[in-house]
């Protein structure tokens, strides 16, 4: 895809010199103020991805459009959002890919429904229950306005792909042969008997809770339904580093905990799993490997 100049309407990131962030949409005699001074949106405007632009008070900035998780991190939010180092880890050890259906509980500020919107594309379908009306208009307002670079976003529409249910998934889930499914709620394992008819075999499920607490009684509750293998809970620490000269150090602060994940795989059939059955065959795992097995050959003496 070429890089287009910048136009009118689009959102634009201004980073200085420390690497503060700063998101404008571009209008036509508008200016972006700061601390000192400001920079005309028409010095923007036309120029191309990447420009160094100085504003009035001198201080420098650099122009680049958002990347997805510059815009969640300095969009609009009344709640915690996911942060980036959690949804890249989501994506890929949910697996989700191009042309599935998605149910996502708890729009937020819509943080998480972009990413999987953008993981899904345009064949897939990103379906979100909320219970809280208030919360849809504002994050509906941050999901509209994010665009794929170099277009315009129209902020009247909604992603063609994105359906939003004001409803308390607790009490149930509409769709079947979901292909994937991620849990951000108090209770993750009040939803189980939901997402169990709902995910087709082989779905994958991922539940983000701040609590081990809460861990530990969604893994326990995952495995007493006996539908759900491949279970794994971790945590992602990010640790940037400085490097800055003979400054070559990790930085005094880091995003250490944030929540935990857990993820598992839906069977094909609910009940008694595989390992769950006793075999015949003695477990190999038991078995005491310093008694020597019983054969023909007399054992040889050390003196031999």
């Amino acid at each position: 895809m070429a890089a287009e100049p910048f136009a009118e309407g689009e959102i634009v990131l201004l980073l200085d010199r420390a690497g503060n962030r700063r998101l404008v949409t571009l209008r036509v005699g508008a200016r972006a103020h700061g601390h000192k001074g400001f920079l005309e949106h028409d010095q923007i405007i036309g120029e191309e991805e990447g420009v160094t632009l100085h504003a009035t008070g001198g201080k420098v900035y650099v122009v680049f459009r958002p990347r997805l998780s510059d815009y969640v991190l300095e969009m609009p939010r009344k709640t915690a959002i996911i942060y980036p180092k959690d949804v890249g880890i989501i994506l890929v050890w949910a697996d989700i890919y191009p042309g599935a259906t998605v149910v996502e509980s708890g729009l937020g500020s819509g943080s998480l429904t972009l990413a999987l919107l953008r993981a899904v594309g345009p064949t897939g379908r990103v379906i979100v229950y909320e219970q809280r009306a208030d919360m849809i208009g504002p994050a509906l307002s941050n999901v509209r306005r994010f665009s794929e670079p170099g277009t315009v976003p129209d902020e009247t529409v909604d992603p063609p792909n994105l359906t939003v249910r004001l409803r308390d998934i607790y009490e149930g889930i509409d769709e079947t042969s979901v292909d994937r499914m991620v849990l951000d709620l108090s209770e993750p394992w009040r939803v189980l008997p939901h997402a169990l008819d709902a995910l087709r075999p082989g779905a994958m499920l991922a539940c983000y809770s701040p609590s081990i607490i809460q861990v530990q009684r969604t893994v326990e509750a995952l495995e007493v339904t006996r539908g759900f293998g491949q279970i794994e809970s971790l945590e992602v620490l990010y640790r940037p580093w400085q490097v800055k000269g003979q400054a070559v150090r990790p930085v005094q602060q880091m995003v250490s905990h944030t929540a935990f994940l857990t993820f598992a795989r839906r069977l094909a059939v609910r009940g008694r799993r595989p390992w769950d059955i006793e075999l015949d065959e003695p477990d190999l795992t038991e078995t005491d490997v310093t008694t020597p097995l019983d054969n023909d050959e007399p054992e040889l003496d050390d003196a031999t």
